[in-house]
């Protein structure tokens, strides 16, 4: 991909903004620093390390316009996804939808504009687009003690009679001491659009924020997102995303374990078909003793889809008896399908137990003889082995109703995908 393509499409951003920033809310002074970075840096390309795996090529050549909101279709988006009951939140191409939205009681939450929240300098130049062009977002409060259940966060996207559109939604969420929050966030929508949502999320010691991702877009759109996670002592962030959905797609996972005893849980499950591509890219800093860390991702690709997986375990020098462990498990159903896998492991102190590992193949044979020999059709035990792995890639979702509903995304997307 040239340099010029990357460029070009940068300046149609910085365009939007220079004529939008008069309009935009939230703070000018953050969304100025953002542009002002955006400017310097442009688009992530190739040649950059983070970005070696994944080529913004199809962004970068499509036109996107203002977004349009368009209530009666996407309410009936909203009804296709049989949500579970519960608290939500709707974003409509990144803007806060009310009618569509049911509040919980007794939580604090603020929208109509951008909630930057806090991020520490971190160069990443989606991050700075995102401050730049965001309009709306959704500020979530839980006050020390509170269990605040679960949250529905939906993002809807739908391109404008048939233009391309580009929203940025930005959200940020604190969990005072022994707090407890589920976020359940839902990305879909239909025809060609960029999604490029921030989420910032600082919890407080004891806290547990789970952080729960179904990535649904629609066949031709692009999902670009980035989550910052801050935890202090004995905190927990426990995060699953699912990957369904998509032409391009990426999940950018910052963990900051600050305090001591401090844990994140990174699982993930990609699904890829066609042509495909998700990458999912992990960074978990261990700052503090006696810290852990756990990511398994599966995947399983047919076609000619290509899957990601870039997991960094960073241990500093202060990061005594940190426990890290990396696992990516790749399920190939085509010969045209490609992963590529790269964990990583950073250490500077010298009493730690951190481990990675990965495996790629095609169906075990012996399992698949198996179950031939006790009369199973083919297809049908290939099937069976096939949705045994998924499942399995489902243990770490201790939420029965958000745990069902992935499910029967995942029964929905095999129904459509390829016989392998």
């Amino acid at each position: 991909m040239s340099q010029t393509t990357l460029q070009a499409s940068a300046q149609g951003f910085l365009a939007r903004y220079a004529g939008l920033k008069s309009r935009f809310p939230g703070d000018n002074a953050q969304r100025a620093a953002g542009a002002d970075a955006f400017a310097r840096h442009g688009l992530p390309g190739p040649r950059e390390e983070a970005w070696r795996y994944t080529a913004l090529r199809p962004l970068a050549e499509t036109a996107f316009h203002e977004p349009v909101i368009l209530l009666s279709d996407t309410s009936a988006q909203l009804t296709a996804l049989a949500l579970p009951d519960l608290p939500r939140l709707v974003f409509i191409d990144g803007r806060f939808s009310a009618p569509l939205s049911r509040l919980p009681d007794g939580i604090s939450i603020t929208t109509g504009a951008p909630a930057f929240g806090h991020i520490a300098d971190n160069g990443e130049k989606l991050v700075a687009l995102n401050t730049m062009l965001a309009e709306d977002g959704a500020a979530i409060d839980i006050a020390p003690g509170i269990d605040a259940g679960t949250i529905l966060l939906v993002s809807l996207g739908a391109d404008a009679h048939g233009h391309p559109v580009s929203f940025h939604p930005r959200h940020a969420i604190r969990l005072g001491q022994g707090a407890r929050l589920t976020l359940a966030e839902i990305n879909s929508g239909t025809g060609v659009y960029f999604n490029n949502p921030v989420i910032t999320a600082e919890i407080a010691e004891d806290a547990t924020l789970v952080h729960l991702r179904e990535q649904r877009e629609a066949p031709g759109a692009f999902h670009l997102s980035t989550v910052f996670a801050k935890v202090a002592a004995r905190g927990t962030y426990d995060s699953f995303s699912l990957a369904l959905g998509g032409r391009l797609a990426r999940v950018q996972v910052h963990a900051h374990l600050a305090g001591e005893n401090a844990m994140a849980h990174l699982n993930a499950a990609q699904l890829l078909g066609a042509t495909q591509h998700s990458d999912f890219t992990t960074t978990v800093r261990h700052d503090a003793p006696s810290t852990a860390s756990r990511q398994t991702v599966k995947n399983v690709l047919t076609g000619h889809a290509k899957g990601v997986f870039q997991g960094k375990i960073e241990v500093a020098r202060i990061a005594q008896k940190t426990d890290g462990y990396q696992m990516n498990q790749t399920l190939l159903l085509s010969r045209d399908a490609e992963i590529d896998s790269k964990p990583q492991l950073e250490i500077y102190a010298d009493d730690v137990k951190c481990s990675h590992g990965c495996t790629v193949g095609e169906l075990d044979a012996d399992q698949l003889f198996y179950l031939r020999s006790r009369g199973v059709p083919e297809a049908d035990a290939r099937n069976i082995l096939i949705r045994a792995f998924l499942s399995e890639a489902l243990d770490p979702i201790a939420h029965d109703a958000m745990r069902d509903h992935m499910e029967s995304a995942i029964a929905a997307w095999w129904d459509k995908a390829p016989t392998p």
